[in-house]
């Protein structure tokens, strides 16, 4: 008995032993080493604050409905961008697709070399007419109050259309020309689906034009939004979750509620979707691994050693991740019952009733696995389920591209206390439309949030302050200059 308890005793010290030497060892400092850091361009920051907040005042607001879409709202913006960045207009060439979306390029000097595209988008949400009254300040005033600047699309995404153009304008205002072909691409309706960008995805298919990498809006620098760590953490994001609708039917006779069948076509709806929400998807650990696998040296020691023994603690772990909504959806494809049908009056019997259900999914997953999932867990011959407004999961991008790279260097120059890590970006961007046009695209915006500012995407006061804005053109314009020269790798 003795021995026993020895071999017990000394296995759990060898498995101690081994926990704690991989906590202390596993996670390395990997962050590019700044060696010089950038020198940024002497721009002049009250007026472009102001180009900035004449273009928040344009309520270029995409509906579901393409009937309500504001063209005279467009066209001033157009015209903004026109009269606030002559010489990108005089120096490159401008095409619109779908009557708004644009494309801008600038033609390089090395046909040898792909090139990059720069992606944002021009259109907003819209303002809920309920919660129009809580904003602080009006919700397209674009108002530039104690250093922070207020309105929809502060930082959904007018933030990347005019901090790029503000770059552009002032790499042409010093006469320099690129080896590389640069192409801006802005789309007029993003938060509406993208035709737009789907447009202009198109055409450059057609022209057989691909790129060295894209950069679209997606992550940003957070604050106090990944616990264990209190530096700033840039995410970047390597791949997008997809999306798709599956509808879920009961056909049913009908009738008077007073002659009820044992289970109307609503009552066979309802177990059907009890039934899905009871099987959610296997959470998968891969992107919190790749993201922790940059950071994770920063942590403290009692928050590396279960990162760093997943081995062992990988359970334990995933069980923590799926506690919180938003780690969750990076961890599995997740499964939201939205929309919900049946009759349409109480003593009527429906003679259908019908579900939405929603699924974000995780790279690794497809449609088709999902409509596969959904028919073993239903397992009812009456429940018919069909798909709607679908897209898959993008790929995951690498980062040992140049295009990762120069994000990264770039970030890490102008603030080396920035973190860097690629991440999963759980919404979906114009981007997604793109992917057969370059297999390195990345999603991130020079914009810092926390907890609360968090709220602000799509939510009450959107704002953005002045510094982060003034950031992000230095961010672009690094970008742009290195990306321009046609060096292989970052600096």
């Amino acid at each position: 008995m003795k021995k026993v308890l020895l071999s017990i005793v000394t296995v759990i010290i060898i498995i101690f032993i081994i926990v704690v030497y991989r906590g202390n060892t596993v996670f390395e400092n990997n962050q590019y080493q700044v060696n010089t850091p950038l020198q940024t361009i002497a721009i002049d920051h009250d007026s472009a604050v102001a180009r900035f907040s004449q273009a928040i005042q344009i309520p270029t607001i995409s509906y579901d409905n393409p009937d309500k879409l504001d063209h005279e709202a467009f066209q001033s913006f157009h015209k903004l961008l026109a009269q606030s960045f002559p010489l990108v207009h005089a120096k490159t060439q401008l095409t619109t697709f779908n009557n708004y979306s644009m494309v801008y390029h600038f033609k390089g000097r090395n046909p040898q070399l792909k090139p990059a595209l720069f992606m944002g988008h021009m259109d907003v949400v819209p303002v809920d007419a309920q919660t129009k009254s809580q904003w602080q300040q009006p919700a397209f005033s674009g108002n530039v109050i104690d250093g922070v600047i207020w309105g929809r699309g502060t930082i959904d995404d007018k933030v990347s259309v005019m901090a790029l153009m503000e770059s552009l304008e002032f790499y042409l205002s010093n006469n320099q020309q690129p080896q590389r072909d640069i192409y801006f691409a802005f789309g007029h309706d993003e938060e509406a689906g993208g035709k737009g960008a789907q447009a202009i995805a198109k055409h450059f298919a057609e022209q057989n034009i691909e790129f060295e990498f894209i950069l679209d809006e997606g992550g940003v620098i957070s604050e106090g939004i990944i616990p264990g760590t209190t530096q700033p953490i840039a995410l970047v994001g390597v791949a997008d979750k997809g999306f798709v609708n599956f509808k879920l039917t009961v056909k049913g006779a009908g009738g008077h509620s007073s002659q009820p069948p044992a289970h109307t076509a609503a009552g066979i709806l309802a177990k059907a979707i009890v039934a899905v929400e009871n099987h959610p998807f296997a959470a998968r650990s891969e992107f919190f691994d790749l993201m922790f696998e940059n950071i994770g040296f920063s942590m403290p020691l009692m928050q590396r050693l279960p990162l760093a023994n997943m081995w062992l603690f990988e359970p334990v772990v995933l069980n923590t991740l799926l506690n919180s909504a938003s780690s969750a959806a990076s961890a599995r494809t997740t499964t939201a019952v939205t929309m919900l049908q049946g009759s349409t009056k109480s003593n009527v019997l429906p003679t259908i009733a019908t579900a939405v259900v929603n699924f974000r999914i995780l790279p690794g997953d497809t449609i088709a696995s999902i409509q596969a999932h959904l028919e073993q867990v239903i397992d009812d011959d009456r429940v018919s389920i069909s798909s709607e407004q679908a897209n898959e999961a993008s790929a995951v991008s690498p980062t040992d591209n140049i295009g990762f790279k120069l994000i990264e260097s770039s970030i890490r120059r102008l603030d080396d206390q920035v973190l860097v890590t690629p991440y999963l970006v759980l919404g979906a961007t114009d981007s997604r439309h793109f992917q057969h046009l370059s297999n390195n695209i990345y999603r991130f915006m020079m914009v810092t949030l926390n907890p609360d500012s968090l709220n602000q995407f799509h939510g009450l006061n959107e704002q953005i302050t002045v510094n982060d804005y003034l950031n992000a053109i230095q961010f672009y314009y690094a970008m742009l200059d290195q990306t321009a020269s046609g060096e292989s790798f970052a600096p």
